[in-house]
């Protein structure tokens, strides 16, 4: 062996001797390893009598990568950017326990996601540690007391979804400093107080089924798709909903609005329109020329204004929606004919109208209904054509209204 052959080799003898006896680094970042440690103290998988795996079962910390091992771990450069905390399997009772406050030593976390279990406890406050944090999800368990106000204070937050729970409180005024936030879930749970000011970008926004008061926000965002805030306690007119041109369901059901619908809001784009059991008044705007057709409504369309005290005579401006429900209202005179020619043509499967004094639905002497249609006509001021109904139990049994009612009601007094 020449002497630069024996150099070569002593230099890779040497190269081997001190890459074997160097440590090599973790594939996850010590603090991020004992952080999932205490979340993992902290819950426990609900017995499932099933064959299905439990979450934790792959969270075995002599494993030499927690990274690719731990289900709900995602890691980059060492650090957990993603945590999912359970399967969110449909045969997965879910989990137990309580959120760790450890939670916040993942600094580099991008997405928080807890599926339903009976999670119970509070909403660490330490979440607004969390500056690189894009989505909070901690929906169908049992968490309660108020929303972290620290929460506010997360820059990038684009999603954070609370729903069904059992918070308590009210909607955190910095939400409206949330300039990346974009869908905000906090529907099923215990909120109370009026909703603050919302973030201009908005574009989902759920908080049905709580306990809110006051009047809607102002002004509204107006990127808005999505709005519900049914089952609540709010009140006050309609205002600020003109400009949501964008808008394409909006359910304010349950509430006590009062004052007129806009007008804007009757069109095709937003397909689904409820506001039923309000104090809403005045009529269902009349069809402007142009068109002189009903616009076109998309299959799957729903407007739902019953339980108000609407009044006038109908218009065919949602002659074309697939089901329509304007029942235990107000209204008047004879049903336009393009309610008459949708219904038989199958366009709109249901048509509601009891509980109204329209006077009279211009139909032809022993037409059938089509097996899909669902109209109701009863409890109005005319006797409903033989066979051709199909009501709801709720409707009652009286087919039309006593004369006397009819006659006083339109000449000007208000019978309810």
């Amino acid at each position: 062996m020449s002497q630069r052959d024996s150099l070569f080799v002593l230099a890779l003898l040497l190269l081997l001797h001190s890459s074997s006896t160097k440590p090599l680094l973790p594939p996850i970042s010590t603090a991020d390893l004992a952080a999932l440690h205490e979340i993992k103290d902290s819950l426990a998988d609900i017995p499932s009598g099933t064959t299905a795996a439990a979450f934790f079962s792959t969270w075995d910390f002599t494993s030499p990568d927690p990274c690719s091992s731990f289900s709900g771990v995602t890691c980059s450069l060492r650090r957990v950017t993603t945590l999912t905390l359970g399967t969110g399997l449909s045969d997965s009772p879910g989990l137990s326990g309580k959120l760790s406050p450890s939670l916040s030593k993942l600094t580099e976390l991008t997405q928080l996601v807890l599926f339903s279990g009976i999670v119970t406890g509070l909403i660490p406050t330490q979440l607004g540690n969390f500056k690189n944090l894009r989505v909070i999800s901690l929906t169908n368990n049992r968490l309660i007391g108020p929303i972290p106000t620290t929460i506010s204070t997360l820059p990038n937050l684009h999603t954070l979804d609370l729903s069904n729970n059992q918070l308590t409180g009210s909607v955190p005024a910095g939400i409206s400093e949330l300039a990346q936030l974009r869908v905000l879930v906090l529907a099923g749970n215990r909120l109370t107080g009026e909703v603050p000011h919302l973030p201009a970008q908005l574009l989902h926004l759920d908080l049905k089924s709580n306990k809110l008061s006051g009047m809607l926000p102002s002004p509204m965002p107006s990127s808005l798709r999505y709005l519900s805030a049914s089952m609540n306690q709010m009140w006050g007119p309609l205002n600020g909903l003109e400009s949501l041109s964008d808008l394409v369901y909006l359910d304010l059901s349950m509430n006590h609005f009062n004052g007129a619908i806009p007008f804007s809001l009757f069109r095709p784009s937003l397909s689904s329109m409820l506001l039923q059991r309000n104090n809403l008044s005045g009529g269902v705007p009349p069809l402007l020329p142009p068109p002189p057709s009903p616009p076109t409504y998309p299959p799957g369309s729903m407007v739902d204004l019953s339980h108000n005290f609407l009044t006038g005579e109908l218009s065919p401006v949602l002659a074309d929606v697939e089901s329509v429900f304007l029942n235990n209202n107000r209204l008047i005179g004879t049903v336009p004919k393009l309610y008459v020619e949708s219904v038989y043509k199958g366009t709109t499967k249901t048509l509601y109208l009891q509980h109204n004094y329209i006077t009279h639905f211009p139909v032809e002497p022993g037409s059938a209904l089509p097996d899909s249609v669902s109209l109701c006509l009863n409890y109005n001021c005319m006797v409903p054509p033989v066979g051709l109904t199909a009501c709801p139990e709720s409707s009652g049994g009286l087919l039309s209204r006593p004369l006397c009612q009819c006659s006083v009601f339109n000449n000007g007094s208000s019978i309810g």
